[in-house]
């Protein structure tokens, strides 16, 4: 079975138009920018699948000592076996290898004292890919459990990528990556990706992204080493398939011993073949593989943005990709960008840019949903971000102000309903009742908030007037969806149908008064135009 798992040799992942390719065909087709999609990967293993991917190319590219990245696949598949040099039969690269004192794909060799001791030996039974990837699903709600009876052998590939370099802690002797900010956290992907037909397209293509992923690694390589000399990465000779070293218990590897673009493992997993049909086993461990608590997920992951005072890498928590979190990431000052959400090198100003954000959101023992963001950064924005950050951070801010008060008018308008009319009586469940809506505004500002930052920043270089008349027609726009949200929503919102007239009324009175107070000019160059209508 070992050779029919063999990913080096067997075409056993599929990639859109291909059908099913060897990973150094995968490599080979991303190279050639002809990948459309994996059919079989699921939307949360989409950015660890990425990050492997490009990881592995990086790490082959140079312990090969090339720099032009190839397209062919036998060129990728000489460039693998570089990384294991000592293991002739392909082992690493092997889903199933049945001796457990040798690695296999994303497992580590099994020291005989693990398959002795009785407390960690490797003996609790995973039947399917999906039952062994990091989603939590242990209420069965969303994703139902075990349900990957007929899995192919690549649904274990990503399964593997998965939970191997993106888990966190789940319970007692189950410790998450090196690279994440404590164990409830997750390992985000923050990463600038060319636009194909010059930007028409928002989409980026899978194999453009790759390369210039992996380009850009090779290139900065001896820049990011220098900038985690405290780390102590060495130069060349780190492990950078952590899976080739055995795991004995009592025994972590040191930051000291791996590359600085390490591929890791978090469980020990090793899989097995019965016929054509493939299970898995898994274990605890007492410690996690890699000694590097103390570095909070700083550990100079090109994918990572880091807090510059904290030190740490960025936890998601139960949040998302909105307009909030991208201007602290980007604008605020606070956050390191990784290295490849950054320009890089080789690319021109004028180069046709987008900043890709994807993460699991994770909490205590939960999963909070697959989190994704595309932002275009269109023409020279992506290299303009570090010279005019300060100013476009208070343009944001400014932006930001203005969808607090409509945000609040509409709170309010919502509650004065849920209170019968009577304002005297608002209480903070009655808010509650406006939840939806603010939800709802807040989801159409995200669309638009940066397309009108960036009007704004280009207005402000402009004149005066121009930046006036940019700030009104971001007003306009929150007006609208304020209004949409509010009239979407109020007859949801419970109140006594004996007050509901008189509450409507005096809702609708409220949310246009305060909007009136707030935003005075807004509401007289609307009357003016009326006005002019009128006549």
């Amino acid at each position: 079975m070992t050779d029919a798992t063999n990913l080096l040799t067997q075409p056993l992942i599929a990639a859109a138009p291909f059908g099913l390719l060897s990973l150094p065909g995968v490599l080979a087709a991303l190279a050639r920018d002809e990948v459309e999609s994996f059919p079989a990967l699921r939307p949360h293993q989409a950015p660890a699948w990425h990050m492997f991917l490009v990881q592995l190319g990086a790490l082959a590219l140079h312990r090969g000592g090339r720099t032009e990245i190839p397209g062919d696949e036998s060129d990728w598949r000489e460039l693998l076996r570089g990384l294991t040099p000592d293991f002739a039969d392909d082992a690493p690269w092997s889903l199933v290898v049945e001796d457990w004192s040798k690695p296999a794909f994303l497992q580590p060799p099994v020291p005989k004292a693990i398959k002795l001791e009785k407390a960690i030996k490797l003996e609790n039974a995973v039947p399917t890919p999906d039952a062994l990837d990091l989603l939590i699903t242990a209420k069965n709600h969303d994703l139902k459990q075990a349900v990957a009876q007929d899995a192919a052998a690549e649904d274990w590939v990503f399964a593997l990528v998965s939970l191997q370099t993106g888990e966190g802690y789940g319970g007692r002797s189950n410790y998450g990556i090196a690279r994440m900010n404590g164990g409830s956290s997750s390992r985000p992907l923050v990463t600038l990706a060319p636009l194909p037909d010059g930007g028409k397209t928002m989409t980026p293509r899978l194999g453009a992204w790759f390369l210039r992923n992996v380009r850009a690694l090779l290139e900065t390589r001896d820049a990011e080493l220098q900038s985690n000399a405290h780390i102590s990465y060495p130069e060349t000779g780190g492990l950078g398939l952590i899976w080739l070293a055995p795991w004995p218990d009592d025994e972590q590897l040191r930051l000291r011993e791996l590359d600085i673009w390490f591929i890791e493992i978090c469980r020990r997993i090793r899989l097995s073949a019965h016929g054509e049909t493939i299970s898995a086993v898994k274990g605890i461990s007492k410690a996690t593989r890699i000694d590097a608590k103390a570095f909070n997920g700083a550990l100079g992951d090109p994918f990572a943005p880091v807090h510059r005072t904290e030190n740490k890498s960025l936890t998601l928590g139960d949040g998302d990709f909105d307009y909030s979190r991208l201007t602290a990431l980007l604008l605020s000052g606070d956050w390191a960008l990784p290295v490849l959400a950054s320009p890089a090198p080789f690319e021109r100003a004028g180069d046709a840019m987008a900043l890709v954000c994807m993460a699991l959101a994770r909490g205590n023992s939960r999963t909070d949903g697959f989190k994704s963001r595309i932002l275009p950064l269109h023409g020279r924005k992506a290299h303009t971000l570090g010279a005019r950050r300060q100013a476009l951070f208070e343009l944001a801010q400014a932006q930001m102000r203005d969808i607090d008060m409509f945000d609040k008018a509409l709170g309010y308008a919502l509650a004065i309903v849920a209170a019968g009319g009577d304002r005297d009586k608002i209480k903070k469940d009655h808010y509650r009742h406006a939840g939806p809506a603010r939800a709802a505004f807040d989801r159409a500002v995200d669309a638009i908030f940066f397309d009108h930052l960036w009007a704004r920043d280009a207005a402000q270089q402009q004149d005066p007037e121009a930046l006036k008349a940019e700030q009104t027609e971001f007003r306009r726009a929150l007006l609208k969806n304020a209004e949409a949200a509010f009239d979407a929503a109020i007859s949801s919102v419970p109140c006594a149908s004996l007050f509901r007239p008189r509450a409507e009324a005096r809702a609708r009175s409220a949310f246009a008064g305060r909007l009136r107070h707030d935003f005075p000019d807004l509401f007289a160059k609307a009357a003016a135009e009326d006005a002019d209508h009128a006549a």
